[in-house]
């Protein structure tokens, strides 16, 4: 893979719903749509945010890492 199509395959922006609950100092797992399907990321939060919990992806750490918020914003 040439990475020539990172930025439509990046889930950033996506809106995913929490699988696994996302504690304070740890991280969970998100099921965000991308490439036409969806796909599980370990997610990561500013504060803890529980299972079912409709989020934003706000910034990609890895290939298969997160950085979530709520959505909508509180």
């Amino acid at each position: 893979m040439d990475g020539s199509d990172d930025a439509e395959q990046s889930p950033v922006g996506a809106v995913g719903r929490v699988t696994v609950s996302i504690p304070q100092d740890g991280f969970g797992e998100v099921l965000v749509p991308v490439r036409g399907g969806s796909e599980a990321f370990a997610a990561w939060a500013d504060a803890p945010i529980a299972r079912h919990t409709l989020v934003i992806v706000v910034d990609r750490t890895s290939a298969r890492s997160v950085v979530v918020t709520p959505f909508p914003p509180p």
